[in-house]
């Protein structure tokens, strides 16, 4: 006997019963994280919503505010900045690259949806301008035209 609800099965064959649930593991911050396809998580249920990496949306925030910092003049320089901010210059440097990155890279890491083993150290690596060769080297799907 087989019952099948969505994607989900659960099947009973000599006295056991197996219970198949598709999911997917992703790697955050060095942990395991189960990722539940869409419909099978209650709407309210945390499993449901991507969790996001802290650690990289405070270095995008980080980035973000800092780069404001400079254009506005408030900082004339970046090694006035990284003084004001208390952290080492080349850290700073690093981190502003991250403006730099494609729109949709942004907003995958802001929404949980990078991919699997994505971290600072990898983020803030000398990436290329091109923002196709990013998402290659990322390990980000192609963007569609």
């Amino acid at each position: 006997m087989t019952l099948h609800v969505d994607q989900m099965s659960i099947t009973r064959e000599d006295g056991q019963i197996i219970v198949h649930i598709p999911m997917t593991l992703k790697v955050r911050g060095g942990r395991k994280e189960i990722i539940l396809p869409d419909g099978l998580a209650p709407d309210d249920s945390p499993a449901r919503k991507p969790a996001t990496q802290e650690s990289l949306v405070i270095a995008l925030a980080r980035a973000h505010r800092w780069k404001a910092l400079l254009e506005s003049g408030r900082f004339p320089s970046l090694e006035e900045l990284a003084r004001a901010v208390k952290m080492d210059r080349s850290y700073v440097g690093r981190i502003l690259r991250l403006t730099l990155l494609a729109p949709d890279i942004i907003m995958a890491i802001l929404d949980g949806r990078e991919p699997s083993g994505l971290s600072l150290g990898k983020l803030t690596k000398t990436l290329p301008l091109d923002w196709v060769e990013q998402r290659k080297i990322l390990g980000f799907p192609a963007v569609q035209p």
